[in-house]
């Protein structure tokens, strides 16, 4: 069987190169029964409509950021990047592995025709910044650039000034003083954009945000499958989760230690009493989110109960 996938990453970035050797070990661990061929992004349909393409059998699955589909439920931002809820990928993996999240997640794709195969993400984002932020209240009156959503909402509630520029103008943005700060991607991928060429005061580890990466398939297409290589597909997900956590986790110290060891940069870690106040901030959010859908309010019940359990509310 041969399976097309698509990825919402560009070819050439670290997490692309680990979704290709998670598609070439998908070929060994099956003997050449399943054979994937892992596209980037853009490949076929635009990042956004992969949901409707994987469901229609254009694509036989992808692996992508699930708040992209947040426009046909809001389900899929609470789910996809419930924002100040995890600090780790364990954490959010957790959810989904223990917390009834795969369950309720497959619940709300059926009728895509679409089935999750499995959660992965990449360490937290950390935020690049050319002003010093160790709290809530730095964050007071900061423009900063955060991209349209709970995202912004939370920012927003937390008194920053939020900014809607695409990834592409950040660092220009910052480099002229049109924001102060922004919500980039991980420190490495930040890095490798120049980012700390500008903002001198990166606050890292991230604590904001850190999206669900999901890898679904067709669903008619699961359900061809034998057992047993339903069951393959399963550990070979895990493998992809995580791969990509210890891998993108251990760039990021990397350049960490790089930017300590740099003139005029300061790197800023929040205590943990300022992250639980941001992740109040935060949660207020995810109630407004709720109140959008019966599938959204499943998962803010699921989610909080979760959480309050794992005590990381």
């Amino acid at each position: 069987m041969e399976l097309q996938f698509q990825s919402s990453d560009n070819s050439g970035t670290a997490a692309f190169e680990i979704q290709q050797e998670w598609a070439a070990r998908v070929g060994e661990m099956s003997e050449g029964r399943i054979t994937v061929e892992m596209l980037p992004v853009g490949s076929i349909v635009e990042y956004n409509e992969t949901l409707d393409a994987v469901g229609a059998g254009i694509l036989d699955g992808h692996i992508t950021d699930s708040s992209y589909f947040t426009g046909k439920d809001a389900a899929f931002a609470l789910i996809g990047n419930p924002v100040g809820a995890y600090s780790s990928p364990e954490e959010l993996r957790a959810f989904f592995n223990e917390g009834g999240g795969t369950e309720l997640y497959n619940e709300i794709l059926e009728p895509y025709g679409v089935h999750f195969i499995g959660p992965a993400a990449q360490p937290a984002e950390a935020i690049p910044s050319t002003v010093p932020i160790d709290s809530v209240a730095d964050l007071q009156g900061v423009k900063m650039r955060a991209p349209e959503g709970m995202v912004q909402s939370v920012f927003a509630a937390a008194g920053a000034a939020p900014v809607n520029l695409p990834q592409s103008e950040v660092f220009t943005s910052l480099d002229k003083g049109v924001i102060a700060a922004a919500d980039a991607t991980t420190l490495a991928t930040n890095h490798s954009m120049g980012l700390h060429d500008v903002a001198l005061h990166p606050i890292w580890p991230g604590f904001h945000s850190l999206p669900l990466n999901e890898v679904s398939i067709n669903a008619d297409t699961w359900e061809s499958l034998s057992e047993e290589d339903q069951q393959m597909l399963t550990e070979s997900v895990a493998w992809y989760a995580e791969t990509l956590a210890e891998r993108i986790g251990q760039r990021d110290e990397e350049v960490a230690e790089e930017l300590r060891a740099t003139e005029g940069v300061t790197i800023h870690t929040w205590s943990e009493e300022a992250k639980r106040e941001f992740r109040q901030i935060a949660q207020e959010q995810w109630a407004p989110f709720a109140e959008r859908s019966e599938n959204a309010q499943r998962v803010y019940d699921a989610l909080t109960a979760h959480l309050s359990a794992e005590g990381l509310l």
